[in-house]
């Protein structure tokens, strides 16, 4: 795993502090590094060390040390000298190389740097070099997905979503808290938000076999790995705006946010100058029920005032009369496209703030 560069930088380093010779050999036999051309000749000795049951051991006058990674042989130490000091020296040489192999690992490792690539941690040039080091396309299309749990304490749903999508190499399954998994996955050339939401609902339906409740979001569709980052935001955004105005929703997408997006992101100073300007201060979700009913209804029906006295089963001149009625409270006519939009931002408006009045900050 450890270059033979560093290996051989970091004997070197090593022979230059204590005059020992040192070489590291793979469990083959070949050498991978060394700082004397003797130990060229040690490869069947080595390969007899490797298959021995002793960690250490001296043979023909040099200190033979097994190097492992999690339990796994990855190299074998010779040390010119079966002395106390060369022991001494081997011992610390091995652990030096064991240390390697742990930060290489971290440095490497696919999940820890996809949860840095998440978070905005690397450089341009790290991802990319990290990307080629670790053979991750970076030229794919991927988006990713946000799954967050209700009752994250009975249900490992890091596991739940692995065992969905298998052992899948292009896709990352990983978790930057306990709450939620965070999946990165990547899109054919031929697929579009469509399989997306294919995706979201195959996990939501997964999950609710296992008997949990979660909450399902997803960012754009990116065309390079630099641009995961931004994906992963989107779908943040996209699970805070769906609690806030699409509640009923078990499922968003960030490209479905519409308005709530641009509302989401408004100081809450602004906020209360819009609705005081508007409504003199009053809130426009403080009307009746009958009322708020058929403002709610007026707009899903697109201001279709036929539509929307069928539906309420009222006569037509009943709902012209309770438009009439808001107009005269309010100075706004919702039959017209203006006043519409006015009321109904301001609505969403007021629901952005009492939300954020909920949270703790």
């Amino acid at each position: 795993m450890i270059s033979n560069q560093i290996l051989q930088n970091t004997i070197e380093g090593l022979k230059g502090i204590t005059k020992v010779e040192l070489c590291i050999m793979d469990t083959d036999g070949n050498v991978l590094a060394t700082t004397f051309h003797e130990a060229e000749g040690y490869g069947e000795v080595v390969l007899s060390f490797a298959e021995s049951p002793a960690d250490s051991q001296v043979i023909q006058g040099y200190q033979f040390f097994k190097v492992f990674d999690e339990h796994q042989l990855e190299y074998v130490l010779l040390v010119n000298g079966g002395s106390e000091d060369g022991y001494m020296v081997g011992k610390i040489a091995a652990f030096q190389i064991q240390n390697l192999l742990i930060a290489y690992k971290e440095r490497f490792d696919k999940d820890n740097f996809i949860k840095n690539l998440l978070l905005d941690n690397l450089l341009l040039v790290d991802i990319y070099n990290r990307s080629k080091k670790l053979h991750i396309d970076t030229d794919v299309k991927r988006a990713v997905f946000i799954v967050e749990m209700n009752n994250e304490k009975e249900l490992n749903g890091l596991e739940i979503v692995r065992g969905l999508f298998g052992g899948k190499t292009k896709d990352f399954i990983t978790a930057v808290d306990e709450k939620s998994v965070i999946v990165v996955k990547e899109v054919g050339a031929n697929e579009g938000y469509d399989e997306m939401d294919k995706v979201a609902k195959s996990i939501l339906d997964l999950f609710s076999a296992n008997g949990g409740k979660v909450h399902i979001a997803y960012g754009t569709i990116v065309n390079e790995i630099k641009e995961v980052s931004r994906s992963y935001k989107e779908a943040k955004m996209a699970l805070d705006v769906g609690r806030i105005f699409f509640s009923e929703r078990d499922i968003i997408a960030y490209s479905t946010l519409g308005i709530g997006r641009l509302i989401y992101q408004l100081p809450i100073p602004l906020c209360k100058m819009f609705i005081k300007e508007i409504f003199d201060g009053k809130s426009p979700d403080e009307f009746d029920e009958e009322t708020l009913t058929t403002i709610y209804k007026f707009f899903e029906n697109s201001l279709n005032v036929s539509e929307t006295s069928r539906q309420l089963y009222i006569h037509r001149n009943t709902l012209v009369y309770r438009l009439d009625k808001l107009q005269k409270s309010t100075g706004l006519d919702l039959r017209v496209f203006e006043d519409a939009i006015t009321f109904k931002i301001a609505l969403m408006v007021v629901k952005y703030m009492k939300y954020m009045e909920t949270l703790d900050y």
